[in-house]
């Protein structure tokens, strides 16, 4: 039967309708593995697009007024809220976040080649890596001291990261936390057997540490605390210094007479830093005195050694403040039954210098400090010494200072 050649010219329609039906399909498959938004509208999308995975619900925490403290001291008190970060639930976020960003641009990590983050690390800096390396497609080897508080390493195996415990060593021993990631890392890029490269973050010495709260909590801070009358005095301890060195930067630029004091623990030689400019002792150079840090509860600020992020501020700190462990334990606890603030070891710290500054400045002052981490990273250390918080606390506020 002769073919008719309309149905000759149906069967090449159709095959072009197929063909080009293929190619959509493949097409959206492909975007919608690149854009997480591709399925949705373009209502959606504009709607979303601040709103793009765990990324974006870090910075813009709340700053808050701490009232019991404000009460005794006649002044303002005002804690910005670095634990409602929704990635790792500390400052550290915003750190993490801020070097994943400048090594994807700078070509030194691709999403889901295999590619490793190493760091050393207390515990926060490695929380918020691990967590927003699972969003971003790379995997997380962390190596931190043995002696901190096993929540935090038990949460890292949970997100999926390697943890190496390693014992405390001096910054000069290979064996050091630090040193071990960054061996790690380089160990790792070298072996052509393996999948991916390793990244050291190098959250001590790496500049987009202090940028991240230069260009995001410090601004933060100003614009929140303008609209009551701006702000006397920043407080905050140093871990990596990123903190204190990037917010100290904003803040002075806008409020050249802003003082900025350091909360600094037993064991850390910062404030003898910051009041006489060595570490320890005039004769002693700096990162070479091989001995253990001086034992103290407080986990994740103090040093024995300057680092980068510390030094690029220093000249915007002006003073410093020393606070034991039974200072900062009083302070979990006061924070904790007075207000229902239930922090970790540094924010004790944080808040007991803050009261300090508070009381030096006189009344009617604003005085910003750092909540960093919640209580429930500290249970089996930290607060397993503050002891059981119930009843009516009859704690004074005299008490709660004593040196």
């Amino acid at each position: 039967m002769p073919y008719d050649i309309r149905h000759v010219a149906a069967a090449f329609l159709g095959g072009i309708a197929v063909t080009y039906t293929i190619y959509e399909l493949s097409t959206h498959l492909r975007k919608s593995h690149e854009d997480p938004l591709s399925k949705a509208t373009s209502k959606d999308a504009a709607t979303f697009k601040d709103h793009l995975g765990i990324e974006s619900t870090i910075g813009n925490t709340p700053l808050i007024v701490i009232k019991s403290l404000s009460e005794a001291t006649n002044c303002t008190i005002l804690a910005k809220c670095e634990f409602l970060n929704g990635a790792g639930n500390s400052p550290k976020d915003r750190v993490a976040l801020s070097i994943i960003n400048r090594a994807e641009e700078e070509g030194l990590l691709t999403p889901y080649s295999g590619d490793t983050i190493y760091e050393g690390t207390v515990g926060s800096t490695g929380i918020s890596l691990a967590t927003l390396a699972r969003a971003r497609g790379y995997k997380a080897h962390i190596v931190m001291p043995s002696d901190q508080a096993h929540e935090k390493s038990d949460l890292l195996r949970k997100l999926g990261a390697i943890v190496d415990r390693v014992p405390p060593a001096p910054i000069v021993d290979q064996a050091h936390f630090v040193n071990r990631a960054r061996n790690l890392a380089a160990a790792h890029t070298a072996d052509t057997d393996r999948k991916g490269r390793g990244l050291f973050a190098d959250q001590f010495e790496n500049d987009a540490n202090w940028r991240a709260h230069f260009e995001g909590t410090g601004p933060e801070i100003y614009a929140q605390s303008a609209a009551g009358g701006g702000v006397d005095a920043f407080v905050a301890g140093a871990g990596t210094g990123g903190t204190i060195s990037g917010c100290a930067m904003y803040l002075k630029s806008q409020v050249p007479d802003i003082r900025v004091v350091l909360a600094d623990p037993a064991g850390s030689g910062l404030y003898n830093k910051v009041k006489h400019g060595v570490m320890f002792h005039g004769l002693e150079r700096e990162g070479t005195r091989r001995r253990a840090q001086v034992d103290t509860v407080v986990e994740g600020i103090g040093l024995s050694r300057s680092t980068r992020n510390f030094e690029v501020g220093s000249d915007a700190i002006d003073d410093a403040v020393k606070v034991s462990d039974a200072q900062a334990k009083r302070m979990a606890r006061w924070l904790c039954e007075r207000d229902g603030i239930f922090v970790g070891s540094s924010s004790g710290v944080n808040c007991y210098a803050a009261v300090k500054t508070a009381l030096e400045l006189g009344p009617g002052h604003r005085v910003v400090t750092i909540l960093c981490d919640s209580g429930m990273r500290h249970l089996s250390k930290f607060w397993k010494q503050v002891g059981e918080i119930g009843g009516e606390d009859d704690m004074t506020f005299e008490e709660l200072m004593e040196d």
